[in-house]
C-alpha cells in the first residue's frame, strides 16, 4: 500500500487547480452518493410524474452486486458499486444497457458485522478514474476502463480507527485531491493526491473519531471548505490546508449517519437515536445559532433540500417536511409509509421503505403527502443478515430507477 507524505499545496497552486478542474460527469450522470454537490436531487427532466398501477418497468436485474449496503455512481453508461465477494470487497462495474458485469476488482478484506457483512459507501467517478472506499478503510483509485488498480491507501494508516458499523463514508473528489473522514489524533479529514494517492493535508486541529456521514463541499464567502459532522460536533474545513475554519458543538449518541445540507450560509445536519436536528448561519465570526429540536430525527435515510422545504423521514413523526429557516414541521405523515431512504429527481421524491421494500413516488411539495404511484422491490434477497435491512438508497440517472437489495440490482425506466 502507499504510504502517507506531505506535500507542499500553496494556495496560489490550489486555486490554479480549482479552476482548471473540469467534472467530466454529465447531467443524466450520477458520480458518487448524493450526486456531485452532495444534494441528492437528481437534475433530470421529462421524468415520469406518476406510475401504473403496478410500478415503472423493470429494464433488468443484476444477481451479481455481491453482499453489503454499498450504493451507485453511475457514469458514461457504467453503473458502479461495492459489493463483498468470498472474503474481499470488491468494486463492480456493470453496463447500464444491459445489465452486464464489466470488470471487477478486489478493494480490501471483507469487513463482518452483525448487521450485514460487507461495503458500506458508494464509489466515487471522476473522469477516467473510480475512487471506492472499504469498510475497513481500504482506499482505492481504479481505472474506470477496466478496473486496473492505480493505486491505494489505508485510513487506518493515516491513524483512524474503524466505526463500529464499518466506514460508510463516500470519497469526494474536488480538484486535484480526495478527501476522506479517517478520524483519529493524527486528524479527522484526511485529503490525498487524487492521481497519486499522497497526502496533501490532514485537520491536525480537529481530531474527532469518524462517524459515517460523507463530506459535503461548499463555497461560502469565495473561501473554499468541506463541512464533516462526527459525534461530537460539525465544522467547516479548509480545502486549502485542513484547518478549521468554524465548528459547533452537536453531541451524538450510538451513530451520527446523514449528510449535512449547506444552502445560501445555512449549515443543517440532523442524526437519529433522539438526536433530532440543529442549524447555524454561517459569517465573519462564530456561527449563528438558529434552531436545534427534535422534528427531524432522521436515522440513515437522508434529508434533501428542495426549496426551502426539507424532506426525510423522522423517528418521531413518520416522513417530514420541515421548514429549513425555521426547523418547524409543515407537514408529517405516519400512516402511508414506513422508515427508509429519499430521493429526488424531477420535482418528485422517490421513497424507499426499508422493511418490506415499497417504494412511493410523492411530489416534493410543502402543501402534503400526494402520492402518484407505489410498487414492492422484488425478486428480494435470500441472503440478507436477520437484522438487515434494505438501506442502500435510490438513485435516478439516464431515465432509469436504480435500486439494490444486497447481490441483487434492479433497473427501472421511469422516462416519460
Amino acid at each position: 500500500m502507499k504510504t502517507f507524505s506531505s506535500t507542499a499545496f500553496t494556495l496560489c497552486a490550489f486555486a490554479g487547480m480549482l479552476a482548471s478542474f473540469q467534472p467530466s460527469a454529465q447531467a443524466n450522470d450520477w458520480p458518487t452518493f448524493r450526486g456531485a454537490d452532495r444534494k441528492d436531487i437528481s437534475k433530470e427532466t421529462g421524468l415520469l410524474k406518476s406510475w401504473p398501477a403496478d410500478g415503472p418497468k423493470r429494464v433488468w436485474t443484476f444477481e451479481g452486486a455481491g453482499l453489503g449496503y454499498s450504493g451507485f455512481a453511475v457514469v458514461g453508461g457504467t453503473l458502479y458499486t461495492l459489493g463483498a465477494k468470498e472474503f474481499e470487497e470488491h468494486l463492480i462495474a456493470v453496463d447500464v444497457a444491459t445489465g452486464k458485469e464489466k470488470w471487477t476488482v478486489s478493494v480490501g478484506p471483507l469487513l463482518t458485522n452483525g448487521w450485514g457483512d460487507g461495503p458500506r459507501s458508494s464509489p466515487t467517478v471522476d473522469g477516467d478514474r473510480v475512487y471506492a472506499l472499504g469498510g475497513k478503510g481500504d482506499l482505492a483509485c481504479v481505472s474506470a476502463k477496466d478496473g486496473k488498480v492505480i493505486w491505494k491507501a489505508s485510513l487506518t494508516d493515516a491513524g483512524g480507527k474503524v466505526p463500529g458499523w464499518g466506514y460508510c463514508e463516500s470519497p469526494l473528489v474536488d480538484g486535484n485531491q480526495v478527501v476522506v473522514t479517517p478520524g483519529g489524533n493524527k486528524g479527522a479529514v484526511l485529503a490525498l493526491d487524487k492521481l497519486t494517492g499522497k497526502q496533501v493535508w490532514q485537520s491536525a486541529e480537529w481530531t474527532d473519531g469518524a462517524q459515517y456521514a460523507s463530506l459535503v463541499p461548499i463555497e461560502f464567502n469565495g473561501v473554499r471548505q468541506y463541512v464533516q459532522l462526527t459525534m461530537q460536533n460539525f465544522a467547516g474545513i479548509s480545502a486549502k490546508d485542513g484547518s478549521v475554519l468554524w465548528k459547533v458543538a452537536f453531541p451524538g449518541k450510538t451513530a451520527v449517519i446523514p449528510t449535512p445540507i449547506f444552502d445560501k450560509g445555512q449549515v443543517y445536519v440532523a442524526a437519529g437515536y433522539g438526536v433530532g436536528c440543529k442549524s447555524v448561519k454561517l459569517g465573519s465570526g462564530e456561527p449563528e445559532f438558529l434552531y436545534e429540536n427534535t422534528n427531524m430525527v432522521n436515522h440513515h435515510g437522508g434529508v434533501i433540500l428542495v426549496g426551502d422545504y426539507l424532506y426525510g423521514h423522522s423517528d418521531k413523526g413518520g416522513w417530514t417536511c420541515q421548514n429549513f429557516k425555521t426547523g418547524e414541521v409543515q407537514w408529517a405523515e405516519r400512516g402511508k409509509l414506513g422508515k427508509g431512504a429519499i430521493h429526488c429527481a424531477d420535482g418528485m421524491l422517490y421513497l424507499l421503505e426499508e422493511n418490506s421494500g415499497n417504494v412511493v413516488l410523492i411530489e416534493a411539495s410543502p402543501n402534503g403527502w400526494n402520492e402518484k404511484g407505489r410498487f414492492q422491490l422484488g425478486p428480494q434477497t435470500a441472503q440478507r443478515n436477520p437484522k438487515g435491512k434494505i438501506w442502500t438508497h435510490p438513485v435516478v440517472s439516464g431515465g432509469k430507477l436504480y435500486l439494490r437489495d444486497q447481490e441483487l440490482i434492479h433497473c427501472y425506466d421511469i422516462k416519460s
